[in-house]
């Protein structure tokens, strides 16, 4: 059975003493001067030298995004420590009774399986390898060895399509007077752009897509500037670096993005997310100072070009006369899901474990503790994808699967998480928002309690 959700003062002390596995004492990566961090590669190449070889690495080279991310956990490191701390004593977990490092696996035979990200150097068992990811990744390998390419990137892809070929039938439709065509045209091209704006450029940013880096490139501009109106290199910062990378840590990966404590419980639940499609380009301007001219530049033609986009297709296309009413129907349809996508991003972490930088558990443990899952829901499983409603723990632990293969891995992760008598929370829709209609002061307004994995419950 899946583990009830804890309450934040119950989930401020949790064991594993039953599992047989000690919470990892992570080594901090030593401080870089500026010239290495412009040298990436110089940097990683160092990096592999002292670690060895993740499990996320191919012929011996880190992606581009752990090598990115190494730097990244580099330059945190570096913000927050005036000096390079003690060394930390080699990991035990690798002793622990039911814990032994997965089998190497011949380059020929599969390939590597790439874990959540980042890839931090930390405590580690024989060959450099965590034993608990290694054991997981074996799992999961083997079934994305044995699904075809349709039920790895086809499904998903064929909903993008779908949502992208039933956009001009949802500008037709408002061209009739009749109120059912013409609502019918408002909810297609409202769940159209959801799916294309939440899915397409989630599944983009994690490079899910497609195999090929060329077009992960080009779907990731194309959803998350053109349909979005947002950056794609904050997108990348923020969700894929920082999220994802440092999950419910403070500062870091806490969703704290989405609190407005200025705002009471009534207004932000029910009133705030109308603010979504304003907002979201407004806000990427205010990003764009950040980057370099020509990304700027770039950004700027995307997201006008999305917008105008749709603007002029409501005139010229479904017969609006006026500029005002276009902009009307414009903001009615980008509004249409925006209620549940804004509940959704704050009911799978925030209520649920948080941790201090400098004492975060394992990245295992972090995640597991720290990610909820909703029940299926069709709609929004279609307009943004299982990775963000039904299976966004599995997405956290293999955040480059489309959506058809978390759901496709998700029996294997929840009975691992289970055998290894960690957390595997599961949660209603209802429950959570009376949850937080109910407490959302504690929640969303105050900080947030800090976890110690210590001592038994």
């Amino acid at each position: 059975m899946a583990t009830s959700v804890p309450d934040i003062a119950e989930a401020r002390q949790f064991t594993l003493a039953g599992s047989g596995l000690r919470p990892e004492e992570e080594q901090e990566p030593e401080s870089q001067s500026d010239q290495r961090i412009r040298q990436p590669l110089r940097l990683v190449e160092k990096t592999l030298s002292r670690v060895g070889r993740p499990s996320g690495c191919k012929d011996g080279l880190w992606h581009r995004d752990d090598q990115e991310q190494a730097m990244l956990g580099s330059v945190v490191q570096e913000a927050g420590a005036g000096s390079a701390p003690p060394a930390p004593e080699p990991s035990r977990a690798a002793d622990a009774p039911g814990w032994a490092p997965a089998e190497p696996q011949s380059p020929q035979s599969a390939e590597p399986m790439e874990a959540a990200e980042p890839v931090e150097p930390k405590g580690r068992g024989r060959g450099g390898v965590e034993p608990l990811p290694g054991e997981l990744e074996a799992l999961v390998r083997d079934v994305v060895q044995r699904s075809s390419w349709w039920e790895r990137h086809g499904v998903d892809g064929a909903i993008l399509a779908l949502s992208l070929l039933a956009v001009p039938a949802g500008f037709l439709c408002l061209r009739f007077e009749n109120v059912l065509v013409f609502g019918l045209g408002i909810v297609i091209l409202g769940v159209c752009h959801y799916t294309l704006t939440v899915k397409g450029s989630h599944l983009a940013t994690h490079g899910a897509l497609t195999e090929s880096k060329t077009w992960s490139r080009i779907w990731e501009l194309f959803f998350v500037e053109v349909c979005t109106s947002f950056t794609a290199e904050h997108t990348k910062l923020g969700h894929v670096k920082l999220h994802h990378g440092y999950t419910n840590v403070i500062g870091l990966g806490d969703s704290s993005t989405w609190r407005l404590p200025f705002l009471n419980r009534y207004v932000y639940m029910f009133l705030a997310p109308f603010l979504i499609p304003v907002l979201t380009p407004l806000v990427a301007l205010e990003r764009l100072r950040e980057v370099a001219l020509g990304t700027a530049l770039r950004t700027l033609s995307l997201i006008s070009l999305g917008l105008y986009s749709h603007y002029w297709l409501l005139l010229n296309v479904s017969g609006f006369r006026t500029p005002s009413t276009a902009l009307a129907c414009m903001f009615v349809t980008r509004s249409l899901l925006a209620h549940p996508y804004l509940h959704v991003n704050i009911f799978q972490h925030i209520g649920l474990p948080m941790f201090s930088r400098d004492k975060k558990p394992s990245r295992v443990q972090m995640m597991s503790l720290g990610v909820l899952n909703l029940p299926r829901l069709p709609v929004l499983d279609w307009a943004f994808g299982h990775s963000i409603i039904s299976c966004h723990v599995e997405h956290h632990f293999f955040p480059r699967l489309s959506d058809n293969m978390c759901l496709k891995v998700k029996p294997v992760l929840s009975r691992f998480l289970r055998e290894k008598q960690l957390p595997y929370h599961q949660d209603s829709y209802r429950a959570r928002f009376w949850l937080f209609l109910s407490r959302y002061e504690e929640l969303m307004v105050h900080a947030p309690p800090i976890t110690e994995l210590v001592g038994l419950q």
